[in-house]
């Protein structure tokens, strides 16, 4: 077959199997085809054979575009290993195509002034500013040039970089000490407390207190939005609690209307046994008020201490009951009847009037009372097992003024009983020791020097009653020696008390009865002298085992000027102890042990002038 007709049946078959475009070649050695494209021809006008595809200009051009952009990729992807990615910015600091050393010094730089700077904060609708030093936070740098990772070597990576970017957080953390403070100080500009509806008087005229949402940071969650947001944010959110009332304003309303204007509208009357009491719209008006309930309603109640002279008038109709004591003026032990008590239960009562002013009808109450059994019954402390002495003590030497005191306090003392398991205060027991419980001014040692003050004198009873306890075998259950040795009590063996004038208790005495029977306290006072006797049942015996005094001070000298000043001659300091050893009635021995005490040297007083 010749050439034309090897070109004739090339056309005939360029549309063959049904592939447009597709071309079938017979295999054929060193043939050549024909070629329409003007690139194809032989340029030398030689036998006019087309040329290889490969050979082709478009195909050499495009290879060496390609050849370009694979050198180009490798360079970059040597070039930028271990690099920050490109485009990545951390608090708006643009770190991208940084070695880490390079990020976190280029980061350190930018943001550690920023730790001075007030940053601002906001919460609800209130705003405030803080400055993160005052927080005690700190950036790990590394951490944070770390999360952005480095360089992907591939090709998305690559065009990443150049086309894309990322921003990444500052890591931070705080100091819990520092941030509590720092929230504290935010807490006045950011919140808000919640006004719940309520009803107030001003005299006898009934107000409405609109209700009002407020809100308050919320600690935990504000803490972590201070350490993570300060610097990538140019307004810290710091989340908050809405504090929503739980009264409507129209409740509101309803309670005006319907209870504050009909209680304050007459007088009332509290009907007692015998007795009446008359109650005024303006004591009415003062001892009205609401709380919020859990349906969201307003309930109304009355107080009694805002009634006034109600609840005093009315007092003669109650009567007081009496704990049943030991009396021991026959030199024995005897049990005095227990009587119960009637007194007004007014919280039955002012509901009734509550009602009653509120309501149509009477605006008057009848009291209702309740029967107050005693705390202490004849039968229970009959059943205490007391029997005997089992521990008692006495002192002497006090002045007469002193000797007021000890007598008052002693009387109070007298009878009182300690159950199985109770313990004794004698600051509790006797309550406030002032002028109206008929104490009066006596000496003292205050700072170091001889003062006066009312209730001078209590420390040598509670000196007193101390010992009583000790022989008696009770548990120590806290007291105090005085401060310098005073030599009619035993050493380290002595108890002083102390009140604030309100009656509120500075040291006490307590002792515990630990035993399986009860105890009662006899007092006995003279001119010159205060007995204590603990009554029960004998479980044990006490021995004390004074120690020797050791390491004297030398008391110092202090001069005073005042008109009232008096020369003080001083007294060493030393330690002294002493052992207590609790035996069985059988001898053997139970329990040892030593006290310490410490006593300060007694400043000489020199009075400026008198010599």
């Amino acid at each position: 077959m010749d050439d034309s007709s090897l070109g004739s049946l090339h056309r005939r078959t360029r549309q063959n199997h049904g592939y447009p475009g597709v071309f079938l070649h017979p295999a054929t050695d060193n043939a050549s085809w024909p070629s329409t494209d003007p690139d194809d021809q032989d340029p030398g006008g030689g036998s006019g054979a087309a040329r290889p595809w490969w050979r082709r200009p478009l195909t050499i051009a495009l290879a060496a575009a390609a050849g370009a952009l694979a050198v180009a990729y490798v360079i970059g992807a040597i070039a930028t290993i271990g690099e920050v990615p490109g485009g990545t910015t951390v608090a708006g600091v643009a770190v991208g195509g940084l070695s880490p050393a390079e990020a976190q010094a280029k980061l350190t730089a930018a943001l550690t002034p920023r730790l001075a700077q007030p940053v601002q904060v906001s919460a609800g609708d209130r705003t405030a500013r803080f400055v993160p030093a005052s927080a005690k936070i700190q950036v790990d740098y590394a951490a944070t040039v770390a999360q952005a990772g480095t360089q992907s070597p591939t090709p998305w990576g690559l065009l990443g970089s150049l086309f894309g970017g990322r921003e990444f957080r500052v890591m931070s953390s705080g100091d819990d000490q520092a941030l509590n403070a720092v929230i504290a100080g935010l807490r006045p500009a950011v919140d808000r407390p919640m006004t719940e509806g309520d009803v107030r008087f001003d005299g006898v005229a009934p107000v409405p207190v609109q209700p009002e949402a407020g809100q308050e940071l919320d600690e935990t969650a504000a803490r972590q939005a201070l350490v993570t947001e300060w610097a990538n944010a140019a307004d810290v959110k710091l989340p908050i609690r809405t504090l929503q009332p739980k009264v409507p304003a129209d409740e509101v309303r309803r309670a005006v209307d319907e209870i504050a204007k009909p209680a304050v509208s007459a007088p009332a009357t509290v009907r007692g046994d015998g007795r009446d009491a008359a109650v005024t719209p303006a004591r009415i008006a003062a001892a009205l008020r609401f709380r919020a309930g859990d349906n969201g309603n307003l309930v109304p109640s009355l107080d009694k201490d805002k009634l006034g002279a109600v609840a005093d008038k009315l007092a003669a109709t109650e009567k007081q009951g009496q704990d049943a004591r030991m009396d021991f003026s026959s030199g024995s032990p005897v049990v005095t009847p227990s009587t119960d008590g009637r007194q007004i239960d007014w919280d039955q009562t002012l509901a009734g009037l509550l009602k009653a002013i509120t309501g149509p009808g009477d605006r008057a109450v009848q009291a209702k009372y309740t029967d107050v059994p005693a705390k202490v019954t004849s039968g229970a402390v009959k059943s205490l097992g007391i029997k005997e002495v089992i521990g008692e003590f006495t002192t002497t030497g006090f002045a007469q003024d002193s000797g007021v005191n000890i007598r008052v306090v002693a009387q109070k003392v007298n009878g009182a009983i300690v159950k199985p398991g109770e313990t004794f205060s004698l600051n509790g027991y006797t309550g406030p020791r002032g002028t109206p419980q008929g104490y009066v001014e006596a000496g003292v040692i205050e700072e170091g020097v001889p003062a006066r003050e009312v209730g001078g004198g209590i420390s040598q009873f509670a000196t007193t009653t101390y010992n009583a306890a000790y022989f008696a075998g009770m548990t120590d259950a806290g007291h105090k020696e005085h401060s310098f040795y005073i030599s009619r009590y035993p050493a380290a063996r002595e108890a002083t008390v102390f009140q604030n004038p309100d009656g509120s208790s500075v040291i006490d005495l307590k002792f515990a009865n630990d035993s399986a029977t009860g105890v009662a306290i006899q007092t006995i006072w003279t001119n010159s002298s205060i007995t204590v006797k603990l009554w029960g049942t004998k479980h044990v015996n006490v021995e004390s085992v004074p120690g020797p005094k050791h390491d004297f001070v030398n008391p110092p000298t202090v001069t005073k000027s005042d008109a009232s000043c008096k020369p003080v001659q001083g007294k060493p300091g030393f330690t002294a102890s002493d052992t207590r050893v609790i035996r069985d009635l059988g001898g053997k021995e139970l329990s040892r042990h030593t006290r310490n005490v410490r006593y300060n040297p007694e400043p000489t007083v020199v009075c400026a002038g008198s010599g």
